[in-house]
């Protein structure tokens, strides 16, 4: 099953429910993915059986809802404040080859910080059940106000040396009322990121990933499958200049879901009732690495069909100011 959010004709929101081979249908009773699922928290159901418990609405062309830009996020938060962009990174088989050629040091003997994190993952990012895995790479995106509904411009802001998509599989969570976090699915993602400032040096990992970011239109309740595929793709004047296939799923993972979650989620300030989180799980596909520089009008297209329909955003470039920011002190 897919749910999604829109914004009907008469300007209210309303949860889409599809599941595969038949139509998109609004969820009676509900405006919003999060109100769904507290109230299938408090049921004590699953999404699935919570959705069946409401019977179907009324069918949606949700096609037609995107080109129409009627599309929300799949999960928000009233107050953006209360939603979470976070991420980690070198989880993927082959992503660490992209990151060291970026730092790679004058010896080539001596392994980078970024292999030796992926190398730490591989010997312990998949631990047994019941058991703690080694931690990965983490990262913050904001909140949000930094969560970009799909057909919506991903700005650039006017310092950035770079403009480059990320496709990934995103998680997305709800903070129950008692502090437990509860997966609701997964949805493709664009973890739209700034490579040229990061390859200046590994530590502006923080400052390069800083950008706004995209996930949907769809969120796939249910497990992630172990092998997932789709293709990146970026789109200019309507023509593709670039495109590639991406994997993910566990099969193609250095470290576990479940270590990754844990490894996010053991920290209390994650753990704040009805917050929501949406956490990005890697890539080991880049444009970035291909030579790839995107230009503002240019669009990124994620298409992998086991997460929904395909995730596009078009690049705004914001300009430029030279001016520091001052802070007027009180």
């Amino acid at each position: 099953m897919f749910l999604s959010q829109i914004v009907q004709a008469d300007g209210s929101r309303a949860v889409v429910a599809r599941h595969d081979g038949q139509p998109a249908r609004i969820v009676p009773g509900v405006a919003s993915t999060r109100d769904l699922a507290l109230a299938a928290i408090a049921a004590g159901r699953d999404l699935t059986a919570e959705v069946a418990a409401r019977g179907a609405g009324n069918t949606v062309d949700l096609q037609a809802a995107l080109d129409e830009g009627r599309v929300l996020l799949p999960l928000d938060h009233p107050d953006p404040a209360h939603l979470h962009l976070t991420g980690t990174g070198l989880t993927h088989l082959g992503s660490a080859a992209t990151r060291n050629s970026m730092h790679a040091k004058a010896d080539p003997e001596t392994l980078t910080d970024s292999m030796k994190m992926f190398r730490m993952g591989i010997e312990g990012g998949k631990p047994a059940a019941g058991a703690v895995g080694v931690q990965p790479e983490w990262f913050y995106k904001g909140n949000g106000f930094n969560a970009v509904a799909p057909g919506a411009a991903l700005a650039s802001p006017g310092f950035a040396l770079d403009a480059g998509e990320e496709p990934e599989v995103a998680g997305l969570y709800l903070v129950g009322p008692d502090g437990r976090p509860h997966r609701l699915g997964f949805a493709v993602g664009n973890e739209f990121s700034d490579h040229v400032t990061e390859r200046g040096n590994y530590l502006w990992l923080a400052h390069s990933k800083l950008r706004p970011a995209s996930y949907g239109p769809e969120l796939r309740v249910g497990p992630l499958p172990d092998h997932v595929e789709g293709k990146s793709r970026i789109l200019r004047n309507g023509a593709v200049i670039w495109e590639k296939p991406f994997l993910s799923g566990e099969a193609n993972m250095s470290h576990s879901l479940a270590n990754l979650e844990h490894h996010h989620f053991k920290y209390d300030l994650f753990r704040r009732p009805g917050d929501v989180h949406v956490h990005f799980f890697g890539t080991a596909t880049l444009s970035f690495a291909d030579g790839i520089r995107a230009e503002p009008g240019d669009v990124f297209q994620l298409d992998c069909p086991a997460l929904g329909l395909p995730l596009s955003n078009p690049l705004d470039q914001q300009p430029g100011d030279a001016k520091p920011v001052t802070v007027a002190i009180l």
